[in-house]
This record gives C-alpha cells, structure tokens and sequence, in this order.
C-alpha cells in the first residue's frame, strides 16, 4: 500500500454503499480500507492507523456513536480524522456526533467528487494543525498543541475535538470578539452546515469543564475568552 497517498477507513454495514465509496475513493487518490460495524471498526483502526474514519452512524453490534467515542480514547489514533457521512442530519444528531469525538459530519446523499473535496479539505486541516506545535499557558490553563492535552491547575481536562479547537481559537487571541460565523468558518469550515445550538452546546461545556467565567458570550454576534 502507497502511504503517501491518504488512507481512509470507510465503516458501514452496507456492502452496496462501501463498494461505491472505495471505488469512488481509490479513483480519487485515495488508500482504502472498510469494516462493517463499530467493533471491526476499532480493531482495523488500531491496525491500520487511518489518516481518516469515514462512519455510519446507524450500525449493528456497536453503531457510529458508540465507535467515535471509543475511538478517541485510543492514543495512536489521535491524529486520525473521524468524519461521520449518514443520512441522519437531526440537529441533535450532529451535536451528539461532535460532542463524542468527531471531526466532521456529511449528510447523505452526497456526490461522490464533492465528498472526495470534502475529505481532502479536512485532511489539508489535519495537516495544517500538526505544525502547530507548542504549549500555550493562561493563568492556570495549559495547552500542549502537540499532544492536544488540556489542563487546569496541573489536572488533566477531557475536552472533545470540537471543544479544544474552539478552546484554541479563543484563547489565542484573548479579549477578541469572534462572531459565530467565524467560529464556524475556522471550526467546522465553509461547507459544513451544523444545527445553530452546536456552537452554544460546545461552549456551555467548556465552561463547565475548565469552571471558568472567562467564556464570555455576546448575544447575537459572538464569544471571546476574556483576560
């Protein structure tokens, strides 16, 4: 297997659908590998170490939910990219999906040379964020970009994926207002279309997470991190 090209982990119970996508994907540049339900999911997943997981959500034995969650609590797949693709678009159904780990979330149907664009966008995010290693230090917060670590008062604090790049963003600019259409934009990107309680859901549980008021919210327009 050619691992200079990226590969992708595709987890899905429907033989039609993983058919379609591998073909759709290899014809597009891309490594291809496939597991039919959550529990295959991690096992490959250890093994191969996939640039990015490409999950159903609705699944037997372990569905999609249940497998990113699990997922993110392996270390060597921390710089894998989980990307749910279902036709389960419910607003809450995105929050859940984010909240448990992932990266990205694509409703179905979607044309496959638009989700191959989509998958090469998020991977370029991949990348750019690996060379933005460093610790940042605010008070008795600690940031290690390198090992995506968060800690208060020398305690680790478990954040999910969406939690620590809005975390990140905040905090790299303190006293900066950003509407919530720039968090969106430098978060989930221009083409990702979220329910509009994702980003509110998100910082509520920052606040509860890092016990700060620093978070501060601006009805309407945005949120900062106040010094």
């Amino acid at each position: 297997m050619d691992r200079e090209k990226p590969l992708i982990l595709i987890v899905d119970d429907d033989e039609d659908i993983i058919e379609f996508l591998s073909f759709s994907l290899k014809k597009d540049g891309f490594n291809v590998a496939s597991a039919n339900n959550g529990v295959e999911a991690i096992s490959k997943a250890k093994d191969i170490i996939p640039d990015l997981i490409l999950l159903d959500v609705m699944m037997p034995e372990m569905d999609g939910m249940e497998c990113c969650l699990n997922l993110r609590k392996i270390k060597t797949l921390d710089e894998t990219m989980i990307v749910f693709l279902t036709a389960r678009n419910e607003d809450y159904s995105q929050i859940n999906g984010f909240e448990n780990g992932a990266d990205d979330y694509i409703a179905k149907p979607i044309q496959p040379k638009v989700l191959c664009s989509r998958l090469k966008a998020i991977l370029k995010r991949k990348r750019t964020n690996e060379a933005k290693n460093t610790i940042i230090n605010f008070d008795n917060i600690t940031i290690n970009t390198d090992s995506m670590e968060v800690k208060i008062n020398e305690e680790d604090v478990h954040l999910s994926k969406k939690e620590y790049e809005i975390l990140l963003l905040l905090i790299s600019k303190p006293d900066k207002l950003f509407s919530r259409e720039e968090i969106f934009k430098k978060i989930w990107g221009d083409d990702i279309i979220v329910g509009d309680r994702t980003i509110d859901v998100h910082i509520r549980h920052l606040r509860e997470k890092l016990n700060t008021e620093r978070i501060k919210t601006f009805k309407g327009i945005g949120y900062k991190f106040q010094k």
